[in-house]
């Protein structure tokens, strides 16, 4: 048989990639708001929150749908050991957002109720970004793999080193939401998100700067990458501590949609840092995107239906967020 004439391998990482990263960022955010929810100094303050990403929640989660599907069909092998890997980790994480998912819809009908529902979203919020930071951790450090399986325990991923970029991207999800609320506030509500930012940039910066510090002794591939001759690698975090002061000096200034921005910045700059760090290991410390990849055939499949999904799901997301733009208020009424 003849070899393809293009490998769509790398195609499909991009694709999932992106994916991904926009999954975080669109999700980040009120996600964001349910970590900040309990927070909130009144209930009016809480309805402007929920309002703030009423419009727009549902729609943000199509991106790890579409990843998620993406990732089955173009890495199938990625599923067969990342499911008995991280078991544990990926039902806390989609109990999260299924547990989020209904107190946001209950919490806008509920009365007598409603703390209950609050909690819960703010729970539920919680849990579901502290899995996905765990997760990260665990793909960072790696998996113990035989014959291209699992062959670990179910807890293997928690580790302290997992259990910190959890943490983290609670922070990190904290502070994308209370940048995400300057944007859509105004007044009591606005000046509250205001004064959260930059603690929560600080407590972001510092678990940044361990988990960085941590993470070439608990992979010495990364080490190696990081700390060879003339890496260019360092640009990544040098882009990102740019990032960060442009968040604080926006905050400063006191502008409005700036601060989101930069934040969705330092996301992306953090994320390349990670996808550098591992390239070309989907499966480390041993398996490459193209040991993971499918058929050519299946991804060529695959490939041509996304190029008619994808498009329109950019586009329901653009028009989404163009219709929605502007301030809200706690009487908004979106639900």
């Amino acid at each position: 048989m003849s070899e393809p004439v293009f490998d769509l391998t790398y195609i499909w990482a991009a694709i999932i990639a992106f994916g991904v990263i926009m999954y975080v960022l669109m999700d980040g955010f009120d996600l964001g708001q349910g970590i900040l929810f309990m927070f909130a100094p009144s209930e009016q303050d809480r309805d402007i929150m929920m309002n703030s990403v009423a419009p727009v929640w549902d729609g943000n989660e199509t991106w790890l749908v579409l990843g998620g599907a993406g990732l089955l069909a173009a890495f199938p092998l990625v599923y067969s050991i990342f499911l008995p890997a991280l078991y544990i980790g990926v039902f806390l994480l989609l109990a999260g957002l299924i547990f989020r998912g209904v107190a946001f819809e209950f919490r806008f009908k509920a009365h007598s109720s409603r703390y209950l529902w609050n909690w819960s979203f703010a729970i539920g919020s919680t849990v579901a970004a502290f899995a996905q930071g765990a997760v990260v951790g665990a793909y960072i450090q790696g998996f113990e793999t035989e014959n291209m399986r699992y062959v670990g325990g179910a807890l293997d991923w928690l580790t302290p080193f997992t259990v910190l970029t959890g943490v983290g991207l609670v922070a990190g999800y904290a502070l994308l939401g209370a940048t995400w609320l300057v944007m859509k506030s105004e007044g009591a509500t606005q000046e509250w998100a205001y004064k959260l930012v930059k603690p929560l940039l600080a407590a972001v910066l510092i678990i940044f700067l361990v988990i960085s510090v941590w993470t070439p002794f608990v992979d010495a591939f990364v080490a190696e990458r990081w700390f060879s001759e003339f890496s260019a690698i360092w640009l990544l975090p040098i882009l990102g501590l740019l990032s960060a002061f442009w968040i604080y000096r926006s905050v400063s200034q006191r502008r409005e949609g700036t601060p989101f921005i930069a934040t969705m910045a330092l996301f992306i700059f953090t994320y390349l840092g990670l996808l550098a760090s591992k390239w070309p290991y989907v499966v480390p410390p041993n398996y490459t995107l193209a040991d993971a990849a499918s058929a050519h055939e299946s991804q060529l499949f695959l490939l041509i239906g996304l190029l008619f999904v994808i498009p329109i799901v950019l586009v329901y997301t653009a028009w989404t967020y163009w219709v929605f733009r502007g301030k809200v208020k706690a009487d908004q009424g979106y639900h």
